[in-house]
């Protein structure tokens, strides 16, 4: 973020905290805390990228949260949206893709504040050891999570999550197989890697073109709780709990401040998902291409 980005955002969280603050705690009286759901993909000192934060960032990104919030599991986090009482604001945290050195300070610092996390990986770089493509398009090909990194992980309260098997692209997907194979295969895969259930699916990118019905029908008809996206949005009474709204752990603390301050506006501008699907079906079937309609797990824009 440009220094000028900076200061502005900072000087908005100044002159607005008091009325955000109010707002935050008329809301919690009537039970309808917001609740935020923060994703980060690497913690690392060496070799920053645009999708790294620095362990002295994260631990003040945790710090103040933890100050300042609830920290919640997802499992809680639908707990209050779908019994309609969500009595003080709170913040999860949740990482995507699988980068080896979370496991040397990030998850062990969870683990040991015993704050709770769900951690998302892609199965078929965890198997084959596979650098990320967008490490590979970036010049630096950073190691990946092992089986045993994972199962470490869920033997100190981290709940491991599905990100697909490639870390597709759900917007240029046309046939139902490949859904199969990158949601619900990869399920079944990751459930036998770490011999552990698994609930929650983090749609890669997790953009609107990405959250598309057919997707969260499978992953629903499979099985999943919940799935994630990842263009920033708060989870609110009233939304539906089978889809938990994420919002980027951004190493620029001023933006990470501004967004947990609860800014309504950006309700207001919450983009609405695609309504209509149409998937080709695999070369062996017989029936017509299939039309997913808008599920109950579609967002209604606020």
């Amino acid at each position: 973020m440009n220094p000028i980005r900076s200061l502005a955002l900072n000087a908005r969280y100044l002159a607005q905290r008091a009325s955000r603050q109010n707002r935050l705690n008329e809301l919690a009286s009537q039970n309808q805390a917001p609740i935020s759901v923060l994703f980060y993909h690497r913690v690392a000192d060496q070799f920053p990228n645009p999708w790294t934060i620095s362990t002295d960032k994260f631990q003040q990104h945790i710090e103040y949260c933890e100050e300042n919030f609830e920290m919640i599991s997802l499992a809680e986090v639908q707990n209050r949206l779908e019994s309609g009482c969500s009595p003080r604001p709170a913040v999860s945290i949740t990482f995507d893709d699988g980068y080896a050195e979370n496991s040397e300070f990030a998850l062990p610092y969870l683990i040991e504040k015993r704050i709770p996390c769900t951690y998302f990986v892609t199965t078929e770089h965890i198997r084959r050891n596979l650098p990320f493509h967008h490490d590979v398009q970036f010049g630096r090909l950073l190691d990946v999570n092992t089986p045993a990194h994972l199962k470490d992980a869920i033997a100190g309260g981290i709940e491991i999550g599905i990100h697909t098997a490639n870390h597709i692209d759900f917007s240029q997907v046309t046939d139902i197989k490949t859904l199969q194979t990158e949601i619900v295969d990869a399920k079944a895969d990751l459930e036998d890697m770490i011999d552990h259930s698994v609930s929650y699916f983090a749609v890669p990118f997790g953009m609107p073109q990405q959250m598309r019905p057919a997707v969260f029908e499978t992953a629903r008809q499979c099985g999943i709780r919940g799935v994630c996206s990842a263009f920033g949005a708060y989870n609110q009474v009233g939304n539906d709990a089978f889809h938990i709204r994420r919002i980027h752990g951004d190493p620029q603390f001023a933006r990470l401040r501004n967004w947990l301050s609860y800014d309504e506006r950006k309700c207001l501008s919450e983009p609405a998902l695609p309504l209509d699907d149409i998937l080709t079906p695999a070369p062996s079937a017989v029936f017509a291409p299939v039309s997913f309609p808008s599920f109950s797990s579609q967002a209604i824009p606020t």
